[in-house]
Protein backbone atom coordinates (compact mmCIF):
# COMPACT_ATOMS: atom_id res chain seq x y z
CA UNK A 1 0.00 0.00 0.00
CA UNK A 2 0.93 3.43 -0.47
CA UNK A 3 2.02 5.74 2.12
CA UNK A 4 -0.82 7.75 1.52
CA UNK A 5 -3.47 4.77 1.77
CA UNK A 6 -1.63 4.42 5.30
CA UNK A 7 -2.23 7.21 6.59
CA UNK A 8 -5.83 8.25 5.80
CA UNK A 9 -6.43 4.50 7.75
CA UNK A 10 -4.21 5.55 10.67
CA UNK A 11 -5.70 9.07 10.42
CA UNK A 12 -9.24 7.44 10.65
CA UNK A 13 -8.54 5.27 13.68
CA UNK A 14 -7.16 8.25 15.32
CA UNK A 15 -10.47 10.05 15.00
CA UNK A 16 -12.06 7.31 16.19
CA UNK A 17 -10.32 6.84 19.37
CA UNK A 18 -10.47 10.87 20.02
CA UNK A 19 -14.11 10.94 19.36
CA UNK A 20 -14.43 8.01 22.17
CA UNK A 21 -12.34 9.30 24.38
CA UNK A 22 -13.65 13.20 23.94
CA UNK A 23 -10.46 14.42 22.78
CA UNK A 24 -9.55 16.95 19.97
CA UNK A 25 -7.45 14.66 16.91
CA UNK A 26 -5.85 18.12 15.71
CA UNK A 27 -3.48 17.47 19.09
CA UNK A 28 -2.56 14.20 17.71
CA UNK A 29 0.49 14.37 15.83
CA UNK A 30 1.98 11.67 13.37
CA UNK A 31 5.89 10.93 13.54
CA UNK A 32 7.02 8.35 10.62
CA UNK A 33 9.39 6.58 12.07
CA UNK A 34 11.38 5.73 8.84
CA UNK A 35 14.65 3.67 10.42
CA UNK A 36 14.20 0.55 8.25
CA UNK A 37 12.91 2.75 4.80
CA UNK A 38 14.89 4.54 2.10
CA UNK A 39 14.74 7.71 1.32
CA UNK A 40 12.62 7.79 -1.20
CA UNK A 41 9.86 6.17 0.78
CA UNK A 42 10.59 8.58 3.08
CA UNK A 43 10.33 11.16 0.89
CA UNK A 44 6.88 9.61 0.27
CA UNK A 45 5.57 10.25 3.62
CA UNK A 46 6.82 13.41 3.45
CA UNK A 47 4.81 14.01 0.02
CA UNK A 48 1.95 12.47 1.91
CA UNK A 49 1.48 15.23 4.27
CA UNK A 50 3.58 14.15 7.01
CA UNK A 51 5.75 16.69 9.30
CA UNK A 52 7.23 14.88 11.54
CA UNK A 53 10.38 12.26 10.49
CA UNK A 54 11.31 9.90 13.66
CA UNK A 55 14.80 7.96 13.43
CA UNK A 56 16.25 6.06 15.95
CA UNK A 57 19.79 6.52 14.51
CA UNK A 58 22.60 9.22 13.92
CA UNK A 59 23.53 7.51 10.78
CA UNK A 60 19.74 7.70 9.90
CA UNK A 61 18.86 11.41 10.06
CA UNK A 62 22.15 12.27 8.40
CA UNK A 63 21.67 10.68 5.70
CA UNK A 64 18.35 11.42 4.77
CA UNK A 65 18.68 14.70 6.08
CA UNK A 66 21.26 15.76 3.28
CA UNK A 67 18.60 15.05 0.09
CA UNK A 68 14.81 15.03 1.93
CA UNK A 69 13.24 17.83 0.97
CA UNK A 70 9.86 19.50 2.77
CA UNK A 71 9.11 21.32 5.32
CA UNK A 72 10.20 18.66 8.16
CA UNK A 73 10.69 18.37 11.77
CA UNK A 74 13.35 16.28 12.33
CA UNK A 75 12.73 13.78 15.91
CA UNK A 76 15.34 11.65 17.56
CA UNK A 77 13.85 8.82 19.01
CA UNK A 78 16.68 6.45 20.16
CA UNK A 79 19.03 6.07 22.99
CA UNK A 80 21.59 8.62 22.14
CA UNK A 81 25.24 8.91 22.90
CA UNK A 82 26.72 11.53 24.24
CA UNK A 83 29.81 11.35 22.03
CA UNK A 84 27.19 11.32 19.04
CA UNK A 85 25.48 14.59 20.29
CA UNK A 86 27.61 16.74 18.34
CA UNK A 87 26.99 15.08 15.26
CA UNK A 88 23.13 15.84 15.22
CA UNK A 89 21.75 18.34 17.72
CA UNK A 90 22.09 21.23 15.02
CA UNK A 91 20.08 18.89 12.74
CA UNK A 92 16.89 17.70 15.34
CA UNK A 93 14.04 19.52 16.86
CA UNK A 94 13.16 17.05 19.12
CA UNK A 95 14.33 14.72 21.35
CA UNK A 96 12.44 11.75 22.78
CA UNK A 97 15.20 10.47 24.45
CA UNK A 98 16.74 12.60 27.35
CA UNK A 99 16.99 10.13 30.33
CA UNK A 100 20.39 11.18 32.16
CA UNK A 101 22.48 14.63 33.60
CA UNK A 102 25.44 13.61 31.50
CA UNK A 103 23.66 13.86 28.32
CA UNK A 104 21.88 16.54 29.26
CA UNK A 105 25.21 18.46 29.93
CA UNK A 106 26.67 17.15 26.60
CA UNK A 107 23.46 19.06 24.69
CA UNK A 108 24.13 22.28 26.94
CA UNK A 109 27.60 22.34 25.97
CA UNK A 110 26.62 21.82 22.42
CA UNK A 111 23.41 23.99 21.91
CA UNK A 112 24.16 26.85 19.75
CA UNK A 113 20.38 28.18 18.63
CA UNK A 114 18.88 30.76 20.85
CA UNK A 115 15.56 28.45 21.40
CA UNK A 116 16.09 25.49 23.56
CA UNK A 117 15.50 22.29 22.55
CA UNK A 118 12.73 20.52 22.70
CA UNK A 119 13.09 17.26 24.77
CA UNK A 120 11.10 14.33 25.90
CA UNK A 121 11.99 12.96 29.26
CA UNK A 122 12.02 9.15 28.38
CA UNK A 123 10.51 7.24 31.88
CA UNK A 124 10.75 3.55 31.68
CA UNK A 125 7.24 2.81 32.86
CA UNK A 126 7.23 -0.79 32.13
CA UNK A 127 10.25 -1.67 34.48
CA UNK A 128 11.58 -3.83 31.28
CA UNK A 129 15.40 -4.43 31.55
CA UNK A 130 15.56 -4.08 27.91
CA UNK A 131 14.29 -0.64 27.61
CA UNK A 132 15.99 2.62 28.25
CA UNK A 133 14.75 5.42 30.59
CA UNK A 134 14.15 6.46 34.10
CA UNK A 135 12.32 4.61 37.05
CA UNK A 136 9.19 6.75 37.27
CA UNK A 137 9.88 7.51 40.95
CA UNK A 138 13.17 9.46 39.77
CA UNK A 139 11.59 11.23 36.78
CA UNK A 140 10.28 14.24 39.07
CA UNK A 141 13.66 14.92 40.75
CA UNK A 142 15.38 14.26 37.31
CA UNK A 143 12.85 16.78 35.44
CA UNK A 144 13.53 19.13 38.62
CA UNK A 145 17.50 19.37 37.83
CA UNK A 146 17.21 19.86 34.53
CA UNK A 147 16.65 23.65 34.90
CA UNK A 148 20.35 24.43 35.12
CA UNK A 149 20.09 23.47 31.38
CA UNK A 150 18.82 25.99 29.62
CA UNK A 151 19.02 24.67 26.28
CA UNK A 152 17.00 22.17 27.05
CA UNK A 153 13.00 22.51 27.42
CA UNK A 154 11.18 19.55 28.47
CA UNK A 155 7.99 19.28 26.46
CA UNK A 156 7.02 16.25 27.64
CA UNK A 157 7.30 12.59 28.48
CA UNK A 158 7.87 9.43 26.51
CA UNK A 159 7.44 5.40 26.91
CA UNK A 160 7.53 2.74 25.04
CA UNK A 161 5.01 -0.32 26.16
CA UNK A 162 6.11 -3.75 25.86
CA UNK A 163 4.94 -5.08 22.70
CA UNK A 164 1.97 -7.57 23.57
CA UNK A 165 -0.37 -9.15 21.63
CA UNK A 166 -3.15 -7.46 22.87
CA UNK A 167 -2.57 -3.87 22.56
CA UNK A 168 -5.80 -3.58 25.29
CA UNK A 169 -2.91 -5.20 27.87
CA UNK A 170 -0.53 -1.68 27.55
CA UNK A 171 -3.42 0.78 29.13
CA UNK A 172 -1.80 0.86 32.32
CA UNK A 173 1.51 1.92 30.87
CA UNK A 174 0.18 4.64 29.04
CA UNK A 175 -1.85 6.01 32.08
CA UNK A 176 0.68 5.41 34.33
CA UNK A 177 2.54 8.32 32.18
CA UNK A 178 -0.42 10.36 31.73
CA UNK A 179 -0.80 10.85 35.91
CA UNK A 180 3.28 11.31 35.99
CA UNK A 181 3.09 13.74 33.05
CA UNK A 182 0.13 15.92 35.42
CA UNK A 183 2.48 15.52 37.98
CA UNK A 184 5.21 17.31 36.52
CA UNK A 185 2.64 20.19 34.93
CA UNK A 186 1.67 20.65 38.30
CA UNK A 187 4.50 21.62 39.56
CA UNK A 188 3.99 24.92 36.88
CA UNK A 189 8.34 24.61 36.36
CA UNK A 190 9.20 27.37 33.56
CA UNK A 191 11.98 24.82 32.20
CA UNK A 192 9.01 22.04 31.78
CA UNK A 193 5.75 22.92 30.47
CA UNK A 194 5.32 19.07 29.72
CA UNK A 195 2.49 19.17 27.67
CA UNK A 196 3.23 16.43 25.54
CA UNK A 197 2.85 12.74 25.45
CA UNK A 198 5.31 10.56 23.35
CA UNK A 199 3.49 7.21 23.47
CA UNK A 200 2.22 4.98 21.21
CA UNK A 201 3.66 3.00 18.12
CA UNK A 202 1.99 0.77 15.37
CA UNK A 203 0.53 -1.99 17.39
CA UNK A 204 -0.68 0.13 20.33
CA UNK A 205 -1.64 3.70 19.24
CA UNK A 206 -5.13 3.67 19.39
CA UNK A 207 -5.12 2.83 23.02
CA UNK A 208 -2.36 5.66 23.27
CA UNK A 209 -4.81 8.23 21.28
CA UNK A 210 -8.17 6.86 24.20
CA UNK A 211 -4.58 7.30 27.25
CA UNK A 212 -3.70 10.86 26.33
CA UNK A 213 -0.97 10.71 23.94
CA UNK A 214 0.18 14.19 21.59
CA UNK A 215 3.21 12.21 19.63
CA UNK A 216 2.73 8.80 17.99
CA UNK A 217 5.67 6.92 16.75
CA UNK A 218 4.78 4.70 13.81
CA UNK A 219 6.96 2.59 11.66
CA UNK A 220 5.45 -0.25 9.76
CA UNK A 221 2.05 0.38 9.80
CA UNK A 222 2.72 3.87 8.10
CA UNK A 223 5.93 3.46 5.75
CA UNK A 224 6.37 -0.18 6.01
Amino acid sequence: MTVKENLQKIEDEIIAACQRSGRDPDVVKLIAVTKYVTVERTQEAIDSGIFHIGENRVEGILEKEETITGAINWHFIGSLQSKKVKKIISKIHYLHSLDRLALAEEIQKRWSKSEPLKCFVQVNVSGEESKSGLNPKEAITFVKNLEQYPAIEVVGLMTMAPFVEDPEETRPVFKQLRLLQQDVQALALQHAPCEELSMGMSNDYIVAVEEGATFLRIGSSLVG
